[in-house]
């Protein structure tokens, strides 16, 4: 196993931890009202939608350890991009909190790491 797969599954499991703090601040600084986000009534289909985004970085834990490279390595860089994309869009849009601000910016500077290392990921001899 490469050094970079495990470098790429490292920041994944830190991407999710950092959600995860951030999701436990919102509750306990009273920013949180059950059933919606940003002042949205969230419906079973949106949590459905957001369930499966937030599957995807647990996902890729594991597939940055397995799939081969040159899938690997496009697969990391396609996720990382979304992933930085909606980090980013979240913090546009009125005056978040410093704590969700922190949080932003060290999930974004997870998912840049992870987009950096696949794209500097060296081909394994004789692949494209």
């Amino acid at each position: 196993m490469e050094d970079v797969q495990i470098k790429l599954s490292a920041l994944w499991v830190a991407l999710m931890l950092t959600y995860l703090l951030g999701d436990v601040l919102r509750i306990f600084s009273s920013d949180f009202k059950a059933g919606e986000i940003g002042g949205v009534q969230v419906s079973q289909k949106m949590w459905l939608g957001i369930a499966i985004l937030m599957v995807i970085p647990i996902i890729m834990v594991f597939l940055s350890l397995t799939l081969p490279q040159p899938v690997n390595r496009w697969a990391n860089i396609i996720a990382g991009v979304v992933f930085t994309a909606f980090v980013t869009l979240t913090l546009l849009g009125g005056r978040p909190p410093l704590y969700f601000m922190f949080t932003s910016t060290i999930e974004i500077a997870c998912t840049a790491f992870i987009v950096w290392y696949a794209w500097t990921w060296p081909n394994p001899e004789g692949q494209p």
